[in-house]
């Protein structure tokens, strides 16, 4: 089986949790599969600021950036300009002629943004501080052609959608399962001691809480 790349999306404020879900599920499993290889690229090459004062260091640009077979968006609190940004919308729309793109949590906004999630089911978190607008619902207001739901994670073919926060990792983990097979996903949730329900992405009906994996 060829290699599969992942290209991870990194922008100022976009949440370290988002990192970890994501980058570092990888890292875990390429322990398990070495034919797993991850870059991480921003529009700038460079020091990215993530919220909270977090940096990181991302060796390629959107110019620059090697081929991949997976893009993923991650989420932060500088979504609204980033769904924006035509440089990042450009750099998702020309990704999405060649390979899957992914986002956690609110990249999905992002995704929205450039068109790429129109007519189709998507997720995003669906939580947030009291008082405030949940990012599911502001998706269902400001994008009314997306199917917004709850879920874990919408797999829609070309393009997959993932729930909020530590919900990145079951979005990275069916990744994983689609592309290098469920047994390396299974071992890489084992290693990380993650409870993985699985390839489907519902919610179970009882008080949102997610399903076991099936014995």
């Amino acid at each position: 089986m060829p290699n599969t790349m992942f290209i991870i999306h990194a922008y100022d404020d976009v949440e370290p949790i988002d990192i970890g879900a994501t980058f570092g599920v990888l890292s875990m499993a390429k322990r398990v599969d070495p034919g797993i290889e991850m870059i991480l690229v921003a529009n700038k090459a460079g020091p990215v600021r993530l919220s909270n004062g977090l940096e990181i260091i991302a060796p390629y640009s959107v110019t620059n950036c090697p081929a991949g077979d997976v893009l993923m968006i991650l989420g932060g609190a500088a979504w609204p300009q980033v769904s924006k940004d035509e440089q990042t919308l450009d750099f998702i729309r020309s990704f999405a002629h060649k390979g899957i793109v992914a986002s956690v949590c609110t990249g999905a906004l992002i995704l929205a943004g450039a068109g790429l999630l129109d007519g189709k089911g998507a997720t995003t978190r669906r939580f947030a501080p009291t008082g405030t607008e949940t990012p599911l619902a502001l998706m269902k207001k400001l994008y009314p052609g997306v199917k917004g739901t709850e879920a874990r994670f919408v797999d829609s073919g070309a393009v997959v959608t993932g729930g909020g926060v530590v919900l990145a990792i079951d979005t990275t983990l069916h990744l994983i399962a689609r592309l290098r097979g469920t047994d390396v996903a299974k071992e890489t949730a084992r290693i990380i001691e993650y409870p993985w329900s699985g390839l489907d992405g519902a919610f179970s009906e009882a008080a949102g809480t997610l399903k076991t994996a099936a014995a």
